[in-house]
């Protein structure tokens, strides 16, 4: 039974860790970096400072491209990506806030081009399935390794 409580403790341990390290940068390395290409041509816009230009593309990277799957503004070389990039400029340099453009991009392609879609009704499955699924799978291996052990005894 000691054996059984160690490998339940082992297997925890290596889950929670590798959670930690996957959690411990704040989600800045969740996409992978864009050719130097790509960034480059965002940053031929004239902005008025180089703040704007790294809100611009920071905010970029956090929209995603309605036609692409799993690409950002920035990352995608989509007709799409190339008119919303424009769009996301024009806003910065007319002075609207972050929240203003996102809100803007929402209303005209949904919580779809949004990485992180905000917790309400229609959301409460692509946010609480994988916690669940979580839980039915510790319990299905706390179940697995005492009958392992019952039968080992």
């Amino acid at each position: 039974m000691k054996q059984c409580k160690e490998l339940l403790f082992l297997i925890i341990a290596l889950f929670s860790s590798v959670s930690v390290q996957a959690n411990s940068d704040n989600g800045s390395s969740l996409f992978v970096g864009a050719d130097k290409e790509v960034i480059e041509s965002v940053e031929l816009f004239e902005f008025n400072s180089p703040q704007e230009q790294k809100r611009s593309i920071d905010l970029a990277k956090q929209l995603r491209c309605p036609q692409c799957q799993n690409q950002n503004l920035v990352e995608s070389n989509s007709p799409i990506a190339k008119d919303l990039r424009l769009q996301v400029y024009q806003q910065i340099k007319a002075g609207k806030s972050d929240k203003e453009v996102v809100a803007f991009m929402t209303r005209r392609f949904g919580d779809f081009v949004l990485y992180e879609p905000p917790l309400n009704a229609k959301t409460y499955v692509l946010w609480l399935l994988p916690l669940l699924l979580l839980i039915g799978f510790g319990i299905m291996a706390v179940k697995s390794v005492n009958k392992n052990c019952k039968e080992s005894s």
